[in-house]
C-alpha cells in the first residue's frame, strides 16, 4: 500500500503541475499562449503519461472521484479508499505549492487571477451558474468514469487504456473549461483552492460534490449494464 500511495501521490502532483501549470504559466501568454485547447490537451498528457508510468502500480487514480467511481463498480476495495484518497489530495496541494513558488517569480503574479481555481457563478471562466457548473461537473465525471471503467475492462482491447483515458479527459476540458474551468476531480481543485483562499475555499464544496456523484452513478451504473456475469 505505501509503494501505491506513493505513486497516488506523485501522479496526480503531475496532473496538477501540468494540467494547472499550463493554465497559469502558458495559457495567455503573449503570442505564444497555448489557450484553452492547450491546457485541455496538458490534462490530457499527463493522465496518459502517468497511466503509463504507474498505471501497473496504482491503477493510476489521480483522482477521488475515480477511486469512488472504481469502489462502486467493483473495481477497488473500500479499504483503499482514504489512504487512496489523502495521497492524492497531498499530491495535488504539494504541485500548486511549487506552482506558487514558479508563477510568484513573476513580476505582477496575482492569486486574484484565480489560480486555475475551479468556480461557478462570478467566478465561473464563461459566467455559468451555479446549477449550470453542477450540472457540468456531475456529467462530464459521469462520462470520465464510464470511459475508464469501459477502457480498462477485461474485455476491452488490452494496452490502450491510457490513450483512451487521457484523450477523454482532453475532451472533457475542451467542453468545460468555460464552464467551471474543468475540475471533475476533488483533489485538482483543492490544491489550488487553499492558496486563493476566500471564494475558491467557498465553493469547493462543489467540486468535491458533483465529482464525486458523478463518479458513483457512473460506477453503479457500469457495474449494472455491463458487469452482470
Amino acid at each position: 500500500m505505501l509503494k501505491k500511495v506513493a505513486a497516488e501521490f506523485l501522479g496526480t502532483f503531475w496532473l496538477v503541475l501540468g494540467g494547472c501549470g499550463s493554465a497559469v504559466l502558458a495559457a495567455a501568454f503573449p503570442g505564444l499562449g497555448i489557450g484553452f485547447v492547450g491546457v485541455a490537451l496538458a490534462f490530457g498528457l499527463t493522465v496518459l503519461t502517468m497511466a503509463f508510468a504507474i498505471g501497473h502500480i496504482s491503477g493510476c487514480h489521480l483522482n477521488p472521484a475515480v477511486s469512488v467511481g472504481l469502489w462502486a463498480g467493483g473495481r477497488f476495495p473500500a479499504s483503499g479508499l482514504l489512504p487512496y484518497i489523502l495521497a492524492q489530495v497531498a499530491g495535488a496541494i504539494a504541485a500548486a505549492g511549487v506552482l506558487f513558488i514558479i508563477a510568484s517569480g513573476k513580476a505582477g503574479f496575482d492569486l486574484a487571477g484565480g489560480f486555475a481555481s475551479n468556480g461557478y457563478g462570478a467566478h465561473s471562466p464563461g459566467g455559468y451558474a451555479l446549477l449550470a457548473c453542477l450540472t457540468c461537473e456531475v456529467v462530464m465525471t459521469f462520462m470520465f468514469l464510464m470511459i475508464i471503467l469501459g477502457a480498462t475492462d477485461k474485455r476491452a482491447p488490452a494496452g490502450f487504456a491510457p490513450i483512451a483515458i487521457g484523450l477523454g479527459l482532453t475532451l472533457i476540458h475542451l467542453i468545460s473549461i468555460p464552464v467551471t474551468n474543468t475540475s471533475v476531480n476533488p483533489a485538482r481543485s483543492t490544491g489550488p483552492a487553499l492558496f486563493v483562499g476566500g471564494w475558491a475555499i467557498g465553493q469547493l464544496w462543489l467540486f468535491w460534490l458533483a465529482p464525486l456523484v458523478g463518479a458513483l452513478l457512473a460506477g453503479f451504473a457500469y457495474k449494472w449494464m455491463w458487469e452482470k456475469e
